[in-house]
């Protein structure tokens, strides 16, 4: 635990989370895990899959729930859970409510932003999926990442 004079930080281990003990090994994995919160959703949400060395989901941390089109990130906020938890590696999420996956020209640029600030943080980032209620485009697949 971290205190400041005023607040204190702790991270606090909730019930278990339904999530995989088997690592996540492709993007299919992680579509299975992230479709239930982001894939039938009316606004662009944008979370992040938290998992340690070996691969394996500590988390899914919801960073910003947007508008129809939009979602605003920011490394800032992004990061914060994943430092608190110890994270390894990251898969970044956001859904495309329109249904159309195609990654837009700001989905890429912040996705290589995160990326450099996941290096500077010792965090890598490995995927970056754009999910729809039928389908998901995987920025590694697809040569962007």
């Amino acid at each position: 635990m971290y205190t400041y004079e005023g607040y204190a930080i702790k991270v606090v281990r909730e019930p278990q989370l339904p999530f995989p003990k088997s690592a996540i090994d492709g993007p299919e994995g992680a579509v299975e895990i992230l479709r239930r919160q982001l894939a039938l959703e009316d606004r662009e949400v944008f979370a992040v899959v938290l998992m340690n060395a070996r691969n394996q989901v500590l988390g899914i941390n919801t960073v910003s729930i947007g508008s129809l089109t939009a979602s605003i990130v920011h490394p800032r906020e992004v990061f914060k859970a994943e430092i608190l938890m110890n994270a390894a590696n990251i898969i970044l999420a956001h859904n495309h409510p329109s249904g159309d996956p195609s990654p837009s020209k700001e989905d890429i640029e912040i996705t290589r932003r995160l990326t450099k600030a996941g290096e500077i943080l010792g965090i890598q980032v490995l995927d970056h999926l754009i999910l729809t209620d039928t389908d998901f485009l995987s920025f590694k697949e697809r040569g962007l990442l």
